[in-house]
């Protein structure tokens, strides 16, 4: 048996993910394996180094700077999320990433990206410092139309929630078959159609493999959705997820607003924790 998890994004809806997972290793939980898309591997990434409180503790500090994220940092380098600042100040020099006890830990960890030629999920173990230091985790972070493109060893790439926003399905190929997944939409939720599709198709017409993939992601969603579901109903895996729309939006400047997102997921995470341990157990 090979327990995973699996880490679902949507920007700062990842303030839960990041709740949960400070409980876990307050807890000593572990995973023979992660996976994580999107925020789910931008602040997921912690779980490996043992970084409690790492994530909730550096976006409250610097979301209302103008050079972390904003309309400020998109004009400037043509990303929402600077680069400059979100990938390499603060990891590097103002709140460090410990690239030493990544190194150490000898669990995979994983992160997807989409190929914007090919329209396909990127499945990548990232290996850290040596492994184009935070490159793998800003690809799988970069919202589409507010974001650049990343290129790595010759692939361009996007978001990984283009193309697998919840990777179980992946997961489960790879071999780990007992996963908790952790989602940031509450129960019942199903993704509507981009209403920024003209968008997509202008800023991508270069792409069209993209665009499609853009243009179905909500139908791939939602039957991922109902996978999860199934499989839950069955006792194959763990859902973890907020009972209610979480109170943040994608770009959150309200520090509070941040904290209550995150302790939402530390709450949620201490009532399933007799559940969790049971499941992992079994």
């Amino acid at each position: 048996m090979k327990t995973g998890l699996v880490l679902e994004g949507g920007a700062m809806r990842g303030m839960f993910t990041a709740g949960v997972l400070d409980v876990f290793m307050e807890k000593g939980i572990t995973f023979d394996g992660v996976i994580g898309v999107s925020a789910g591997a931008a602040f997921g990434v912690n779980f490996k180094t043992g970084q409690i409180g790492r994530a909730i503790r550096y976006n409250k500090r610097y979301c209302r700077d103008k050079r972390y994220c904003g309309l400020w940092a998109l004009l400037r380098d043509g990303n929402i999320y600077s680069r400059d600042f979100c990938y390499e100040e603060v990891p590097l020099k103002l709140d460090k990433f410990d690239f030493e006890a990544y190194s150490r830990n000898p669990m995979p960890f994983y992160v997807v990206a989409t190929d914007i030629e090919t329209g396909e999920p990127v499945y990548h173990e990232y290996g850290g410092w040596e492994d184009h230091t935070f490159e793998w985790i800003r690809a799988s972070a970069s919202m589409p139309l507010v974001s650049q493109m990343v290129e790595i060893e010759g692939r361009k790439l996007l978001d990984g929630g283009i193309s697998d926003s919840i990777p179980l399905r992946y997961f489960e190929s790879i071999g780990y078959n007992r996963n908790v997944v952790i989602l940031t939409q509450p129960p019942m939720y199903e993704k509507k159609e981009n209403g920024l599709l003209f968008a997509v198709r202008l800023m991508y017409r270069k792409y069209p493999e993209l665009v499609k993939a853009m243009e179905t992601r909500h139908l791939r969603y939602n039957d991922t959705l109902r996978y999860i579901e199934e499989q839950e109903r069955a006792g194959e895996i763990l859902v973890i997820r907020p009972d209610a729309p979480l109170p943040v939006s994608r770009v959150e400047k309200k520090p509070e607003r941040l904290q209550a997102a995150y302790d939402i997921g530390r709450e949620t995470a201490f009532k399933q924790m007799e559940a969790l341990r049971a499941f992992l157990c079994k």
